[in-house]
């Protein structure tokens, strides 16, 4: 019976842990100035902005969902190339696969960190929460735009989402 409480206590602990993982973290990059968060908000591109056609850079997109969440939450590819400055787009499959409503809210973070400034999103589900009926399957893109200002020494650039549940408030 002991052990039996002892391993519920450690749990609930992870559970807690896991759920303040998102705000723990904003306050370690802030402290840090380390940061791989992209924009929260539409980015619109600078006019003047060339593509740089002498170079590429590989964009590979992650995604992962909280564990039981019931999502199914995938990119239609693992990479692609792009040129700095140009507009580039790539869509995710996303799947609620249990019989409840799931509203959540998708979290983007670039690797290497030093690359989230130059990595600019026009359009992305990860903007606002999201609202998915049992059993539906949407389609979302996201549209970004490699600054051309980007370090040259940067071949690879991942982006990574993960979708969290939202956080339920009173009224």
């Amino acid at each position: 019976m002991r052990m039996a409480v002892k391993l519920g206590f450690v749990a609930l602990f992870f559970v807690g842990f896991g759920f303040g993982m998102v705000p723990l973290y904003d306050v370690i990059c802030e402290i840090t100035g380390l940061n791989g968060k992209t924009n929260a908000v539409a980015i619109l591109p600078d006019k003047n902005t060339q593509v740089d056609l002498s170079r590429s850079v590989k964009v590979e997109f992650l995604s992962h969902s909280m564990p039981g969440v019931g999502l199914s939450f995938k990119s239609e590819q693992f990479s692609i190339r792009v040129h700095p400055g140009e507009i580039s787009h790539m869509n995710y499959t996303i799947t609620n696969t249990t019989d409840k409503v799931f509203v959540g809210q998708a979290i983007p973070s670039i690797t290497p960190a030093v690359a989230a400034q130059y990595f600019e999103k026009l359009e992305c589900f990860c903007f606002s929460q999201q609202t998915f009926q049992p059993g539906e399957t949407r389609t979302m893109p996201v549209v970004f735009v490699v600054n051309p200002e980007m370090s040259r020494d940067l071949g690879t650039v991942t982006l990574s989402y993960t979708f969290f549940e939202a956080i339920k408030t009173k009224n």
